[in-house]
């Protein structure tokens, strides 16, 4: 991965000194800063940070000047990456389904003893492979889906009522704390999803007749785009210190949450350059198989803006355009339209905005495209304040 150590001060001044004909990526590591803090000092608990989300260096690094020190971690790569970099810092292996090998060198190589599970096999896969008797086992459960909520992740994952019941005690009987666990889901708009879980999960806690060290109410706290506003954050903090109140938690218990969209989304931008214009069509450098899959998979649509450096001012009417990606599959067509300046053309720019959240973490090689150039600039989000 490439990378600059200048500071630009935007994207256009990013364009001007590189003239670049591949994607840019434009971090704000002064924005993850605000929002790491944003959630470090108003959710009641701990901050682990979802590093599947997006696990550039200097996405974390700059998570950890904002003082983020837990990580979710999904792999034994994820947990790695974060152990050998940030002395301090704790990983959690939160991944309901893990490897035979992978759990052994979490434990005894990184210490990790905190590990998520959602099915009685997977439980006895843990307890087979880790020497460590300090394990807490996170049970996760399901939850009903929520409307509005683009990933419902319960449909892969978690355990049904009875199940997590046996489990927990199982955990408890083999000598570990034991925790509870669930996901709302993905870009999540409803905030009293997380009081309607916790109460789930008072209920099934009372009927295995444990005490847990450790409630965990996942990510899903959701970003702003086109057309989709969320709600404050405080709003969801305030659903969870009232399911937390109402289903009588002690103050003992520790609170975790796994924030990865809310955290970074607003943190970076893309710029890309065009290449052809047909019509009403754009063909870009980067597409569905790069840095913008979710406009796909969850129909997600970015802000955006023209950057011309040279020649006339960009027409102040504007039109609907279709962007295309750069691959030679036909489906690397991005849905929906850009409203752009309606003489937008060949070399061009457009900085898209608000693609820090799974972008170039799912990024592909396709067609021998892949962007993973950084530069870092220190103006704010187009279209959005990052206070809370």
């Amino acid at each position: 991965m490439t990378k600059s150590e200048r500071v630009f001060p935007d994207a256009v001044a990013v364009a001007a000194a590189l003239r670049p004909s591949y994607p840019v990526y434009c971090l704000r590591p002064e924005v993850l800063k605000r929002r790491a803090r944003v959630f470090l000092t108003q959710f009641p608990g701990e901050v682990l940070y979802a590093v599947k989300c997006n696990p550039h260096p200097l996405v974390l690094d700059a998570l950890y000047a904002g003082g983020i020190r837990h990580f979710d971690t999904a792999s034994l790569a994820e947990i790695a990456q974060v152990a050998e970099t940030y002395v301090d810092a704790h990983t959690y292996f939160m991944h309901p389904v893990k490897g035979r090998a992978a759990l052994r060198t979490a434990n005894e190589v990184f210490g990790v003893e905190h590990f998520v599970v959602d099915h009685m096999d997977e439980l006895d896969k843990v307890l087979e492979e880790t020497r460590s008797r300090d394990l807490v086992i996170i049970v996760r459960i399901t939850t009903p889906p929520s409307p509005g909520t683009l990933y419902h992740l319960s449909a892969k994952f978690g355990a049904a009522p009875d199940a997590a019941v046996d489990m927990l005690r199982r955990a408890e009987g083999a000598g570990c704390k034991v925790g509870i666990a669930f996901h709302v889901g993905s870009q999540c708009l409803r905030p009293d999803a997380y009081s309607i879980a916790l109460d789930l999960c008072g209920q099934i806690l009372a009927r295995a007749g444990v005490e847990p060290v450790c409630i965990d109410v996942g990510g899903g706290f959701p970003a702003d785009y086109v057309e989709m506003t969320a709600p404050p954050l405080q709003d969801f903090f305030d659903e969870i210190r009232k399911g937390l109140k109402a289903n009588a938690v002690k103050p003992t218990v520790q609170i975790f949450c796994e924030p990865g969209r809310a955290l970074v989304a607003s943190g970076c931008s893309l710029l890309v350059q065009v290449q052809l214009r047909k019509g009403h069509q754009l063909y870009i450098n980067d597409g569905i198989y790069g840095s913008l899959s979710e406009t796909v998979d969850a129909g997600i649509r970015f802000p955006a803006r023209l950057i011309r450096l040279e020649g006339e001012e960009p027409s102040r009417e504007t039109a609907a355009f279709v962007l295309n990606g750069p691959t030679c599959d036909s489906l690397d067509v991005l849905p929906g339209t850009f409203e752009l300046p309606s003489d937008t053309d060949e070399g061009d720019w457009i900085e898209i905005d608000q693609v820090g959240a799974y972008s170039n973490a799912l990024s592909t090689h396709f067609n021998g495209f892949f962007p993973e150039t950084f530069v870092t600039v220190s103006d704010a989000p187009l279209s959005h304040s990052v206070a809370a």
